[in-house]
């Protein structure tokens, strides 16, 4: 047996996540949380929606199914137990598809997606809802149901080069680079959760990984 084969069979993957993240604030452009700063006006009010072109959550496909969370941050984002959420996933979802992407996105699972649940304090909501999440070319265009849309596109260098962010004390995607971008657009409206505006200028986009594995 080879030594990769050996630390194949030593692991076992919980879950592995390719897709793309479409993410609007109400902070200004760039928005200061992704470096440990406060919020612009002292709170964020954020939408973050990944899409899965692959993906298993323990053992469940959940290739071309979407996940959007809508979020009220109350201060600065790396306080634990203090964002409220509104969590819809794609009506597209079987029963068991809607049950793995609840499960990893509370941080049942382990991994990084337990580390930004830690962030959570309270979750609203958890439904299926149709989802709309497209890159074309850059642009993004993300709608949520009737109560949310959005339309932003990355920023670019002289030569046409996607400006990126690595390394920072934050982000949505751990492991990945994003890509610092611009809303044109951010509608959201959902006043019985205190979640509406249409204000903000800031966006992110990207292309991710996300895996967690544990020993068996």
């Amino acid at each position: 047996m080879s030594l990769a084969e050996a630390e194949s069979q030593a692991t076992e993957v919980v879950y592995d996540l390719t897709g793309t993240l479409l993410e609007v604030c109400t902070c200004g452009v760039l928005c200061p949380c992704w470096v440990g700063e406060d919020p612009d006006g002292g709170d964020c009010h954020s939408v973050l929606s990944y899409h899965f072109t692959e993906g298993t959550i323990r053992g469940v496909d959940v290739s071309g199914r979407t996940i959007a969370n809508i979020v009220h941050i109350p201060g600065n984002v790396l306080t634990p137990g203090t964002w409220r959420v509104a969590q819809f996933i794609d009506d597209g979802a079987t029963d068991e598809q809607f049950e793995a992407l609840r499960d990893a996105y509370a941080g049942a699972l382990g991994g990084p997606l337990a580390d930004l649940a830690g962030l959570v304090g309270e979750v609203l909501t958890c439904e299926r809802v149709p989802i709309s999440h497209q890159v074309v070319e850059g642009v993004g265009t993300l709608d949520v149901a009737d109560f949310a849309h959005c339309e932003m596109a990355p920023f670019r260098a002289a030569d046409g080069t996607i400006t990126t962010i690595r390394d920072s004390v934050f982000s949505t995607v751990p492991g990945s680079p994003a890509y610092l971008a611009k809303a044109s657009v951010q509608r959201i409206s959902l006043p019985q959760y205190g979640l509406e505006w249409s204000e903000g200028q800031n966006a992110i986009q990207a292309d991710y990984r996300m895996m967690h594995a544990v020993a068996r």
